[in-house]
């Protein structure tokens, strides 16, 4: 599990292909690591797999390259980076658990005041999932939602963040890692119908009753 506040913005020294799958390497001044612990690169969970100073290795699958922006990655891209937390750590964000559900775009970038505002375009499936005033993780950062709009949300960048984060220097039409808040994921799933609802419903349709 991870907090959604970025420890240190990397810098991508390659990304190796192997067949559907590929090995990223980034260059780092994040604090200890060891071979096995959990990073979150741009809000993706990944496993460190090789250990050079001043670097990691991590391996990303088929299915990672596939729903998340890291197959797009070239040689000195920059990348949030934050390790999994501690049971000590101070939760400042939210719970974010490194398991991008899409891709979304940024829409339109504007100032306001010495903030920035961020307009973001969600995939259909995933805006019942955005809520006015819930949390998102936008490339491993948590955010709080401002407003929505159909399938469009937006988020205020206050200067602290743009600072440590690379959110303002992403351009319209850029995309960007998707998680939603854990809560939402989990209260829809259990809001939908069963199986035996979906059959009890299909019986009545078909004009067979209760017995």
């Amino acid at each position: 599990m991870f907090t959604g506040l970025i420890e240190d913005v990397g810098i991508v020294a390659r990304l190796e292909r192997r067949g559907p799958s590929a090995t990223l390497t980034v260059s780092t001044s994040l604090g200890e690591l060891t071979l096995g612990d959990s990073v979150a690169v741009d809000g993706v969970c990944l496993t460190v797999t090789r250990l050079d100073a001043g670097s990691f290795a991590a391996d990303c699958s088929a299915e990672t390259l596939a729903h998340t922006t890291l197959g797009a990655l070239a040689p000195g891209a920059r990348v949030h980076l934050e390790r999994a937390l501690l049971p000590t750590t101070r939760l400042g964000g939210h719970l974010v658990s490194g398991h991008v559900d899409g891709k979304a775009t940024l829409a339109s970038i504007e100032p306001v005041g010495d903030a920035r505002k961020l307009t973001i375009t969600v995939p259909a499936a995933l805006s019942r999932f955005v809520a006015k005033k819930g949390s998102v993780a936008l490339d491993g950062v948590s955010l709080t939602v401002n407003g929505v709009d159909g399938e469009r949300f937006d988020v205020m960048i206050i200067p602290h963040t743009a600072d440590k984060t690379k959110l303002t220097a992403k351009l319209p039409g850029d995309a960007m890692n998707l998680e939603v808040d854990l809560l939402a994921r989990y209260v829809a799933r259990l809001l939908e119908p069963s199986r035996d609802d979906r059959l009890r419903a299909a019986l009545s349709r078909a004009g067979y009753g209760e017995p």
